[in-house]
C-alpha cells in the first residue's frame, strides 16, 4: 500500500460516498487509476465494504456501554456463542492483561441494559464483569 492508496482510504474514511470523480480530482489522478486502485482495495481485502456511519442524532435514546469480562479458561468458545445471541451486543474483543473480552452493547433503555448486564454476568464461565456506561463522545475516529 502506498502514498495513493492511504489517501483514498483516508478521504472515503471521512465520507465512504465520495465518488470516483471526486476521488480524482482531490488526488489529481486519472479516474482510470482510481477506479484500478479501487478494485485492488477490495480484492485484497483492505477495503472490506462501504458503510453508513450513524451521528449523534440517530444514536440518541441509545444507551452505550462498555463491558469488561473476565472468565474461566477454555469457556471463550460457549460465551462468544451466547454472545452473539444477544442482539444488544454489538462488539466483542479479545483483549490483554487484567480482562479477557471487552463487550460494546448498545440498549434503548436501562431497564434492557440492566437485563442484558444480568444475562452476561450470569454466563457459565464468566467469573468477573466491570461495566463502563458512555456518556458523551468527545472524539469519533472510527469508521
Amino acid at each position: 500500500m502506498d502514498e495513493l492508496d492511504r489517501n483514498i482510504l483516508g478521504i472515503l474514511g471521512a465520507d465512504a460516498r465520495t465518488s470516483v470523480a471526486t476521488l480524482s480530482r482531490r488526488l489529481k489522478v486519472a479516474r482510470s487509476t482510481i477506479q484500478a486502485r479501487l478494485e485492488r482495495l477490495e480484492t485484497s481485502g483492505v477495503i472490506a465494504g462501504y458503510t453508513l456511519k450513524l451521528g449523534e442524532q440517530a444514536r440518541q435514546g441509545r444507551l452505550r456501554a462498555s463491558v469488561l469480562l473476565t472468565i474461566e479458561p477454555r469457556t471463550q468458545a460457549a460465551i462468544l456463542t451466547r454472545l452473539k445471541a444477544i442482539s444488544e451486543v454489538e462488539r466483542v474483543f479479545t483483549t490483554s492483561g487484567r480482562f479477557d473480552l471487552l463487550l460494546q452493547i448498545a440498549a434503548p433503555s436501562t431497564q434492557v441494559l440492566d437485563q442484558v448486564l444480568d444475562e452476561v454476568g450470569a454466563m457459565t464461565g464468566v467469573r468477573s464483569s466491570e461495566s463502563l456506561i458512555h456518556l458523551s463522545t468527545r472524539i469519533d475516529r472510527a469508521v
